[in-house]
């Protein structure tokens, strides 16, 4: 965080956040397109947190009003009935299913909650075929909210709110990285968010935050409970003067954002080099408009884009970064910083064997020296191959 913040707004956290005002939402995704990515717009104005490029912001959401009804629908009990909340609060029945825990995503626990609830007979034999066998469970509970399993197994009968609540794991925050620079957006905080939207079992469901932040969350309204999330390594280099290479497909965009915008203030000699990827050029090009500004004033000194589905083969910002191994080699060489962010499960994991495949082929290596540069060098021992990965 930046040394200029006043010490009053590094004192928020998990258990003190601050409430944010939602001030501008606009969709970045196009008409055609069955992605829902969005731009959002915070105000942190009245001595919020602050933040440095690569930070994280953490959002609490609330349950929408609709799954809360429904799930007291189901369960018969007072919504109004006294309870403790997980910070040891006495609220309402109905406040702590809004605001403390987790109705979109169901947990094993409950499973085994309604077992000792259900009489002997059909429906207790159809849950104990489930609750006994783990890889059955996990793919039962895996598509399912409380409002499908309260459905299915109606012969439970929960006592009180407090034994339905033991069942419940409660709302942790979601982190976003930020996709803004404070010094270009004074007292802001911008995220590139995907709305999770989806159908199972006959009802349509949306992810917790981000159909939060979507569709629930009013405008102009301080009432967004966040806090900043340092990170203590995915920072741009000390050194202006330092190239940089970004790897950012889909919302992993977000933090390059940022770097651009704070390598355009900071006005150093460093190049900036950005790839970017998504489905469709027509529908899914991010801040199409900042990052062409950003390569024409010479900000952005390159600019590759990978549109998987625009042609009869899909291209993926890997292939890209292949297909350029030469000057990205001469780059690494020269100094240059890596960065990537975005999903940890597949494109991650084939940004880094890419980055090995270029070791090799433009260093003139064995396999195991690739590896030993990609996995020791960069990443450990010189500390330029950074992660923001989820």
């Amino acid at each position: 965080m930046t040394d200029a913040a006043p010490a009053a707004a590094q004192l928020y956290n998990r258990k003190n956040p601050f409430f944010a005002e939602l001030v501008r939402h606009e969709r970045l995704t196009k008409a055609g397109t069955e992605k829902d990515t969005r731009h959002f717009v915070l105000s942190l104005a009245g001595n919020g947190p602050r933040y440095t490029p690569g930070d994280s912001l953490a959002v609490f959401a609330r349950n929408p009003s609709a799954l809360v009804e429904e799930t007291l629908s189901l369960l018969g009990l007072d919504p109004e009935s006294p309870v403790k909340n997980p910070k040891g609060r006495t609220v309402s029945f109905r406040h702590a299913l809004t605001h403390d825990y987790i109705l979109n995503r169901a947990t094993k626990k409950i499973m085994s909650g309604l077992a000792e609830l259900i009489p002997q007979g059909e429906q207790r034999n159809r849950l104990m075929e489930i609750a006994d066998n783990g890889e059955v469970l996990s793919e039962y509970v895996h598509t399912r909210d409380y409002v499908d399993i309260l459905k299915e197994f109606d012969e439970a009968q929960f006592e009180s709110p407090e034994a339905f609540l033991q069942q419940l794991s409660p709302i942790p925050p979601r982190l976003y990285s930020v996709a803004s620079s404070l010094a270009a957006h004074p007292e802001e905080v911008h995220l590139c968010v995907s709305v999770v939207r989806y159908e199972t079992h006959g009802r349509k469901k949306t992810g917790l935050c981000s159909g939060f932040l979507a569709d629930l969350a009013p405008m102009n309204v301080k009432e967004i409970p966040v806090y900043v999330q340092e990170s203590r390594h995915f920072r741009l280099p000390s050194d202006p003067a330092r190239d940089i290479i970004m790897v950012g497909p889909g919302t992993g965009i977000a933090p390059f954002r940022a770097f651009v915008e704070q390598r355009a203030l900071d006005g150093g000699t460093g190049r900036n080099w950005l790839f970017f990827g998504e489905q469709h050029r027509a529908t899914d090009f991010f801040y199409e408009d900042e990052f062409a500004a950003f390569q024409k004033r010479g900000v952005l000194t390159r600019f590759d884009t990978a549109f998987s589905r625009d042609q009869a083969q899909k291209i993926y910002v890997q292939h890209r970064l292949k297909e350029n191994a030469n000057e990205l080699w001469e780059w690494l060489q020269a100094g240059a910083y890596f960065y990537v962010c975005g999903d940890a499960h597949r494109m991650a994991k084939d940004v880094h064997q890419a980055l090995v495949d270029i070791a090799r082929g433009q260093g003139a290596i064995t396999p195991e020296a690739a590896s030993e540069y990609v996995n020791v060098t960069l990443m450990k021992t010189e500390k330029r191959y950074l992660r923001d990965v989820y």
